[in-house]
């Protein structure tokens, strides 16, 4: 090892000059304080990945069973209509812009689930529906349960 003080290659230890931690030679240990080195604690060995939890993965589609129905724009629109309100007066009773009620009519903006349940409370219009999975029960002719465009032309004709 080299002394950090005059760059002799010898048996360094660690000494204290001026305040700064520095590693001499025997030579030039006067000009310092010797440091005790404790000795390293062991290091205890333990699997990183047995203490890490894998996050518990959550299916998003598993309660995704609605769906806007077709046409929603002109529902709303006609609903809001027949009620007699204009769309200041729709936005104001639902809390929303008046732009925002116009891009819902035109179709520019898909409503929010929260925003969905405003305008039916308000205008006593359904904007949801069921959607029924289409695989469900429907065992294909082949392996693995892919269907094939004549498994969906078997089912029409039954």
């Amino acid at each position: 090892m080299q002394c950090e003080l005059c760059g002799r290659e010898c048996d360094c230890k660690p000494a204290m000059v001026d305040g700064v931690r520095l590693v001499l030679c025997p030579g030039c240990m006067r000009h310092g304080q010797a440091i005790q080195v404790a000795e390293k604690a062991p290091v205890l060995k333990k699997p990183v990945f047995g203490s890490i939890r894998k996050p518990v993965e959550k299916d998003i589609y598993k309660d995704m069973n609605k769906e806007l129905v077709t046409g929603w724009n002109e529902l709303i629109k006609k609903a809001r209509e027949k009620k007699g309100f204009t769309r200041e007066e729709l936005g104001f009773r639902i809390g929303e812009r008046t732009v925002t009620v116009s891009k819902l009519e035109n179709g520019d903006l898909r409503p929010s689930d929260k925003m969905i349940e405003k305008l039916e409370k308000e205008l006593g219009i359904t904007l949801v529906e069921n959607v029924v999975d289409v695989s469900a029960g429907m065992g294909g002719s082949h392996s693995g349960n892919r269907l094939t465009l004549g498994d969906f032309i078997k089912k029409a004709d039954k």
